[in-house]
């Protein structure tokens, strides 16, 4: 019976941290200023007819803070990646010196900090909605297990709500972070 009942707390587990792993990453797309690599990880590049991440046909870096440099492998796909930024409509306008693409990335203003801010948030909630779906479900398996004492699913909807409420708090953490950083000029 406490097998059905781990299996019921392992699964709801899982889904939560699959909630945090998503934040995270949505997390990386939402810049806070300094250039990194992962601010072009969206675009897809025409590649001989076939949608290619960027990362896969070019060397992506990051020289210094206000830079990202776009090393193609090869030089025929300068034009198509500068294209692919553009389409991206990611706000950047790339320039290519015959070798490489560069973009400057512009510092943000305090309104465009504040529109990210809301944006985090708003990534945070949803996370949150997730691990709500997960207790939720969690806790429907466990009134469905029909050999469990009324104990033993009254403490299992405890255990669900302690790893509740250990992931939100994760959340407020991660939100906390990424909002400072956001906000930092």
């Amino acid at each position: 019976m406490n097998e059905e009942i781990d299996f019921i707390l392992d699964g709801t587990k899982e889904a939560m941290d699959g909630a945090i792993t998503h934040l995270e990453k949505q997390f990386v797309n939402i810049r806070a200023g300094k250039a990194s690599p992962a601010m072009v990880g969206s675009v897809f590049v025409d590649y001989y007819g076939a949608q290619t991440p960027l990362g896969q046909v070019a060397n992506v870096s990051t020289p210094d803070a206000r830079t990202i440099s776009i090393q193609p492998w090869e030089k025929s796909m300068l034009q198509p990646i500068e294209k692919a930024i553009i389409v991206a409509n990611l706000g950047f306008n790339p320039m290519n010196n015959g070798e490489i693409v560069i973009i400057n990335v512009p510092p943000l203003t305090e309104e465009r900090r504040k529109e990210l801010v809301k944006q985090a948030k708003a990534e945070a909630e949803d996370a949150k909605v997730s691990i709500r779906a997960a207790r939720q479900e969690g806790n429907k398996d466990v009134k469905k297990l029909e050999d469990a004492s009324e104990d033993l699913k009254k403490n299992a909807e405890v255990d669900i709500q302690e790893l509740t409420d250990k992931y939100i708090k994760k959340i407020d953490e991660l939100l906390a972070v990424k909002e400072k950083e956001i906000m930092t000029v």
